[in-house]
């Protein structure tokens, strides 16, 4: 990659990207993307498509102050007069500098992404930028008209429904009437990363212009984008909840862990419960790793091996084979040892208790309906090394063919230990 420092100033400095192409592409750095060594805004792009590029890239967060731009313009003179064909590039601080100096580069286009007016706050009030101005540096930096030309094309690109910047395109457009406007709705400053495509950066830059060309591409854009699904979500929650569960169920997303920091996760995870719209597939989706505590779950195993149930069927407490209980998993309901408290079980993600009357009839009773007469829980006491079911004074017993009873004394027989359920 043939690149050189061909200007540089305590403000900017100035980098040519020899290429191939008839353009000549004036890429201008923003906040983010200052001076760093020989690197240029946008330059993946730019170089995959062979472009001839004058990187300016900002040292200070100066917003490209006009004396070092005309200083600059002075030196590279021999370096851009070869190129007709000129256009200028940039997102945020380095879109102003795209527009505020288009007539001064001769560019027939600029592509400018979420651009500044002014950041003087005589100009403009823009609490993110306001505090940058410095009057020694920026003392007449508003776009005015001689700064553009009405045969330069200007495509602006923001999100109409975020304020802080619409308020500078308001501003732009008695000075730029001709302007092509495209909206990018529900990503606030973040034109840039959401539409990070090298095909788009060509596109833009070449392709003639045309309102549904273009959305049609940034929609493509779109769609494989993480960032902007998480700008839309950061979005719409506080006004359409129902939408992240249609985001979710729509999208193949696969962010990843350090995708949402913890407050965006807490305010997501809120109101995914709110909805009742979440599942772990969902969670997965959104990079939200559910580290599940695995209940320890031991069944009640009788001296035969077998395993203690509630048959829904025949509305008893039995006892099967391990293997039989697997198989037929929807009828026979284990019963876990839970240590000294009610029989119950868990039957469609709903807990029942195990009742019983003096006829040994018995019955699933949710945990919040009331008894009916002569009907009692079944008691499950934990002992040292085993544990019993009891009934009033009576004790649950089982024999090798899985039939119980309830008895008064304690043997063998009615002690139940506590075996894992897959050992």
């Amino acid at each position: 990659m043939d690149k050189q420092i061909i200007f540089e100033d305590e403000q900017i400095r100035v980098i040519f990207l020899k290429g191939s192409s008839e353009e000549l592409i004036f890429s201008f750095g923003d906040l983010i993307t200052r001076a760093k060594g020989l690197n240029i805004n946008a330059e993946k792009s730019l170089h995959k498509f062979n472009f001839n590029v004058i990187g300016i890239m900002p040292k200070q967060k100066s917003w490209f102050p006009e004396s070092s731009i005309l200083a600059m313009l002075d030196s590279i003179q021999a370096v851009i007069a070869p190129f007709t064909k000129r256009i200028a590039y940039g997102g945020s601080m380095g879109a102003y500098a795209a527009i505020k100096y288009s007539n001064v580069f001769n560019v027939q286009r600029v592509v400018a992404m979420v651009p500044q007016y002014s950041i003087n706050p005589d100009d403009v009030e823009d609490t993110r930028y306001n505090m940058f101005y410095q009057p020694e540096l920026n003392g007449n930096m508003k776009v005015k008209p001689e700064d553009v030309s009405a045969d330069c094309e200007y495509i602006i690109i923001f999100d109409p429904y975020y304020a802080a910047d619409r308020v500078h395109v308001e501003h732009l457009k008695p000075v730029l009437p001709h302007a092509h406007l495209l909206h990018l709705p529900y990503t606030d400053h973040d034109a840039i990363a959401v539409l990070a495509s090298s095909e788009l950066v060509h596109d833009f830059l070449l392709h003639p212009f045309e309102d549904s060309y273009f959305y049609k591409k940034m929609r493509q854009v779109k769609k494989n984008s993480k960032f902007y699904y998480r700008k839309v979500i950061e979005n719409l929650l506080p006004r359409h909840r129902s939408a992240l569960g249609h985001i979710l169920k729509t999208n193949a997303l696969a962010l990843d862990g350090q995708f949402f920091d913890a407050k965006q996760k807490q305010v997501l995870l809120r109101e995914l419960f709110s909805n009742k719209q979440v599942d772990q597939q969902d969670l997965a989706k959104l990079g939200i790793e559910v580290n599940m505590p695995q209940e320890k779950r031991n069944l009640l195993q009788d001296r035969f091996g077998h395993g203690l149930v509630f048959n829904i069927i025949s509305q008893k407490v039995e006892s099967y084979a391990k293997g039989a209980i697997a198989l037929n998993h929807k009828f026979l309901i284990p019963i876990y040892a839970k240590g000294n408290g009610l029989v119950q079980i868990n039957w469609n993600d709903q807990p029942y208790l195990v009742t019983m009357n003096d006829r040994q009839m018995m019955k699933l009773l949710e945990l919040h309906d009331d008894l009916s007469i002569g009907m009692h829980p079944l008691i499950m006491k934990k002992y040292a090394d085993y544990y019993v079911i009891s009934y009033k004074a009576l004790n649950l017993s089982t024999d090798e063919f899985g039939a119980v009873d309830f008895i008064e004394s304690l043997d063998e027989y009615s002690k139940f230990i506590s075996q894992p359920e897959k050992a």
